[in-house]
């Protein structure tokens, strides 16, 4: 049992809830069974696994560990050291430590019928996060980030996904190089933008498609509108002016869907 908060483990999974740390050491921290669950479930390697035992059922080691048959590393910590380590309210016990991984756009495997998220800049990880619900939830191939600002494995991004995250294809880049690689595999790209659009649900998703958010704040920038087969917009019926960008893929990618009749 560890029972002290000056262990080196424990305070390196406190240096892990810093960007930096996370990218040098190619590490991340994931709390909570469900999340632990899926990113096993999804390939990621485990390196480290603790448990405030008190708060964990028996059934939820037994489900990690029949994913785990190589895997002996549990660490049991004691109350003091998991209010240390944890960072959600109503946690179930369970802390992991996993190695990172990237994926490069040429690396993406698509279906014959793409169907693309990209998003530009989007700042807050939240949005992100759900974001990749919706993208697991739907099924699209890949979801793209382009001049990203949340580090990818920022914990409320994890959170917030609810560990889709994990079962979601994704790939960072710039925004010439998803232009160009979207327009060399033939996919149409369509653009959230208020002006010269048409209703997004008038626009045909049937052929391979990349439908590309921005930011809330400073929207897309004029490659993306140069580029795109059709700027879409969904009307505003209140004194809004625009939607949280999670709720805006979520709408335009399952018209896709509705459309595609899946």
């Amino acid at each position: 049992m560890i029972s002290s908060k000056s262990n080196l483990r424990i305070k390196n999974i406190i240096k892990l809830q810093k960007a930096s740390e996370r990218i040098s050491q190619g590490l991340f921290v994931v709390e909570g069974f469900r999340e632990i669950h899926r990113a096993i479930r999804s390939g990621f390697e485990i390196k480290e696994l603790y448990q405030y035992e008190a708060l964990t059922k028996p059934y939820q080691l037994e489900a990690l560990f029949d994913n785990l048959p190589k895997f002996t590393g549990l660490e049991i910590v004691t109350a003091e050291v998991f209010e240390k380590i944890a960072y959600r309210e109503g946690s179930d016990g369970l802390i992991a430590v996993f190695g990172s991984k990237y994926t490069q756009i040429a690396d993406l495997k698509l279906s014959k019928n793409p169907l693309i998220i990209v998003l530009e800049s989007v700042e807050k990880p939240g949005n992100l996060g759900a974001v990749l619900r919706t993208a697991d939830a739907a099924g699209v191939d890949a979801v793209i980030l382009c001049n990203p600002l949340p580090d990818l494995y920022n914990p409320n991004t994890i959170r917030a996904s609810l560990g889709c995250i994990f079962a979601v294809q994704i790939a960072t880049t710039t925004t010439e190089n998803a232009i160009e690689w979207l327009t060399s595999q033939g996919i149409n790209i369509y653009c959230t933008y208020l002006e010269a659009s048409v209703d997004y649900r008038t626009a045909d998703y049937t052929q391979p498609s990349a439908i590309v958010m921005g930011a809330e704040s400073t929207g897309l920038t004029k490659p993306w509108i140069k580029n795109a087969r059709q700027n879409i917009l969904i009307t505003m019926r209140g004194i809004a002016d625009s939607l949280n960008v999670s709720v805006s893929s979520a709408i335009v990618v399952f018209e896709a869907l509705r459309q595609r009749k899946h």
